[in-house]
């Protein structure tokens, strides 16, 4: 059977998507941290800390905006804390 089986996709460095989502998790609860004690964080940050890796950088930003966060837009490349 040639078709693919998405939960086993292989993204960068061979890691699963479900992987990714692990990394994106740990990521995003130490930005947290560093959001509350400066205020923002720049998204080139948050892509420096994800290893340039794309899909946990988007799913970090998907997370943090799912806790609350002002993850920002493309005027604005940051995150911070909502008022």
């Amino acid at each position: 059977m040639d078709s693919c089986d998405s939960r086993t996709r292989s993204y960068k460095n061979g890691k699963t998507f479900e992987q990714c989502r692990d990394i994106a998790k740990t990521l995003s609860a130490a930005l947290k941290e560093k959001i509350n004690q400066k205020g923002e964080v720049q998204w080139s940050e948050i892509l420096e800390s994800a290893d340039h890796d794309e899909l946990v950088y988007k799913l970090t930003l998907k997370f943090l905006r799912q806790d609350g966060y002002d993850i920002g837009n493309w005027k604005i490349p940051r995150v911070a804390k909502t008022s």
